[in-house]
């Protein structure tokens, strides 16, 4: 749609472009930004135009530049992701989690829909489930530019709600940063809505690292991520009554929250078999 609100829009080149003023937000893909009235935004400043790397592999991971679009990032996992990184796959189904066209995934980047913060953000789930550490640029104002410190936090610890985070104004995700041991597990993610092709209601991870300790967690049904640790694979009425008492069970027109928690503990269930049956 038209933002008939903007004035300006800049392409930022250097980080000193990235110095927000009065008006101005960042864009990547736009896909949500240009979908509805923005009215208190005069201003865009692209971050598409500072050039990052979509994709970087290394003996310590994967870095996603937030710019990455989901496509690149799901025929990276598709095509070329090392074979001994069995996680990889993990991208596909969360992408396919996320209720979007292949229109969408060919412009919306992975950093934009962490950034947004939805509950049901496909991103979100991937990263939370591998343990996605984001690359925070914060700024540091100084003699009439602006300069920034790097800070890294957990993705899971950065949303604090259903379309909130706690990312301040004019910080800049800069990278998402997967270990790899989480790449090298074995992993699985279930989700359900109320449509055939809804919003995901519900998005329930799970894996298991090398060394046999596994994390599970529940997006979408709760306004933040909620995780869970245990030093192996949990018997299943253990998790069962973890994610079953868990808090943050939230009600909107895709769903009640007390179907959003009974068809998390099922999703949890269908999760750690998979997990146990490809061990």
């Amino acid at each position: 749609m038209d933002i008939t609100t903007i004035r300006d829009f800049r392409a930022a080149r250097t980080d000193a472009d990235l110095a927000l003023i009065e008006g101005e937000t960042l864009i990547a893909g736009g896909t949500w930004l240009m979908s509805e009235p923005q009215p208190t935004t005069t201003g865009f400043v692209d971050l598409t135009t500072m050039g990052w790397p979509d994709l970087e592999v290394s003996d310590a991971g994967l870095r996603i530049g937030a710019t990455c679009t989901i496509a690149r990032l799901v025929r990276w996992a598709q095509q070329e992701a090392p074979a001994e990184w069995t996680a990889a796959p993990l991208a596909v189904d969360a992408a396919n989690a996320l209720l979007a066209s292949f229109k969408i995934w060919n412009t919306a980047t992975v950093g934009g829909n962490v950034c947004r913060s939805f509950a049901a953000a496909g991103m979100v789930s991937l990263a939370v489930a591998l343990d996605g550490v984001a690359v925070i640029w914060s700024p540091r104002p100084q003699a009439g530019t602006t300069l920034f410190t790097e800070r890294r936090q957990p993705v899971a610890d950065i949303i604090t709600g259903n379309g909130t985070n706690s990312l301040d104004r004019g910080e800049v995700l800069r990278a998402i940063e997967i270990p790899v041991t989480a790449l090298r597990s074995r992993a699985a993610l279930r989700k359900i809505a109320l449509a055939e092709h809804g919003r995901s209601g519900a998005v329930v991870t799970g894996r298991v690292d090398p060394d046999g300790s596994s994390v599970f967690a529940v997006t979408a049904a709760t306004a933040a991520p909620t995780v869970w640790r245990f030093g192996g694979l949990p018997a299943e009425p253990d998790l069962a009554d973890a994610v079953a008492g868990a808090s943050g069970y939230y009600t909107d027109p895709l769903g009640a929250a007390d179907w959003r928690r009974g068809v998390s503990v099922e999703l949890a269930r269908r999760v750690r078999a998979q997990l146990e049956d490809a061990a």
